[in-house]
């Protein structure tokens, strides 16, 4: 078992006002990785997550780790759980969500299934799981890890990594990327240009026209 320090604050208020105005989606057109496997989605819609990845490892039925992970967690963090496989037990149930709330964390990420979903609906902080469980975790205590490497949906987290998630699922962005000032205004630009393109899609220009499709049609000499 290991618990090492939390990672340093580094997201300011700004980077985080503005990756709560772009979606994961449209990150998706100019990232291939990242994203977490689609299995992982919210547990009620209508949830947007930005925050400072806050990691625990556990295995099968233990909790001790989730448990003390809630308890270390601070403002602003997303708590990212690996399973380490197990996909029977549900680690987060209603105590570890209203704790979560308590702390003023921004989500809870979990390669695996919760528990209590009246309870979560009604507290409303975002949980992602990989789907719902009545099995619970139990308080044994010999395995686990707190701010360390872990995998979660197929994607490598590293402590303080940037989360950005919402109902069409959750993107992992490294704290030291370097091109990740570059991507979200990319993405936002994108966001702020669709008004544009939907005036001309209603005034019946083609997509394909709007966008390359047609340009990479052409040099493949598919069309004139």
């Amino acid at each position: 078992m290991k618990i090492l320090p939390r990672e340093k604050t580094w997201i300011s208020d700004e980077l985080k006002a503005r990756c709560e105005e772009v979606e994961p989606a449209t990150i998706g057109h100019y990232l291939h990785f990242g994203f977490m496997d689609p299995k992982i989605s919210p547990v009620f819609d209508n949830v947007k997550m930005v925050g400072q990845a806050f990691t625990v490892k556990t295995t099968s039925y233990d909790s001790v780790m989730v448990h003390k992970a809630v308890s270390l967690a601070e403002e602003g963090d997303v708590l990212v759980i690996d399973r380490s496989g197990d996909t029977k037990h549900a680690c987060v149930g209603e105590m570890v969500v209203y704790a979560a709330k308590a702390r003023k964390l921004a989500g809870i990420i979990i390669d695996g299934p919760s528990t209590d979903i009246q309870a979560i609906r009604e507290l409303g902080v975002p949980v992602f799981s990989t789907g719902l469980s009545p099995i619970t975790t139990k308080l044994i205590g010999n395995s686990g890890e707190i701010n360390t490497t872990v995998q979660c949906g197929g994607v490598t987290v590293n402590p303080g990594d940037l989360i950005i998630a919402d109902d069409n699922g959750a993107l992992v962005m490294p704290k030291d990327k370097e091109d990740l000032e570059e991507i979200i205004a990319r993405a936002e630009a994108n966001e702020a240009n669709e008004a544009n393109t939907k005036q001309k899609l209603d005034s019946g220009v083609p997509l394909a026209s709007i966008t390359r499709a047609d340009s990479f049609l052409r040099e493949q000499g598919l069309i004139d």
